[in-house]
């Protein structure tokens, strides 16, 4: 196992987690007008703890892999690491339900991306992506419906 690039890539999801912590839901989202399919409050750190970790592992797998696609899936997996970083602050940090929502579009592109790049590098971390991009549909429908209920109050 190569700790290295493990810590490294630790880090780099660490990082990106860290903006979710900083800018979570409070008061103003609580305000909100949100669709009933809304999830609790409580399910968004369990579903991201488990979709990180799963970043990690594929990630993992494709940077010791030493196929020739490895450098492309590994800067795309790089680019989508940082939009995830920045939607936290966008939504919640600035309230700018909008501007969330064209982050997560590119979001959505990078992990989808990322996720092919994987596929063809590993089957497996391509597998593992596969529930990140659900979350992320999931996640750019949600954001739309929010935004579209509360556009005054953006």
């Amino acid at each position: 196992m190569d700790y290295l690039v493990l810590l490294g890539l630790i880090g780099s999801v660490a990082a990106a987690a860290s903006t979710g912590a900083m800018y979570g839901p409070g008061d103003w989202y609580e305000q909100l007008d949100k669709p009933s399919w809304t999830p609790p409050n409580w399910l968004f750190p369990l579903a991201w703890t488990a979709l990180y970790i799963l970043m990690i592992w594929a990630a993992y797998r494709v940077a010791t892999s030493g196929h020739p696609a490895m450098p492309a899936a590994l800067a795309m997996f790089g680019c989508q690491i940082a939009l995830n970083a920045i939607w936290s602050p966008m939504f919640f940090g600035l309230r700018r339900l909008g501007t969330a929502m064209i982050g997560l579009i590119f979001l959505w592109l990078a992990v989808a991306m990322t996720m092919l790049l994987f596929f063809r590098v590993d089957l497996l971390a391509g597998l593992m992506f596969v529930p990140y991009l659900v979350w992320g549909s999931y996640a750019g429908a949600l954001n739309y419906d929010i935004w579209q209920r509360n556009r005054s109050a953006a």
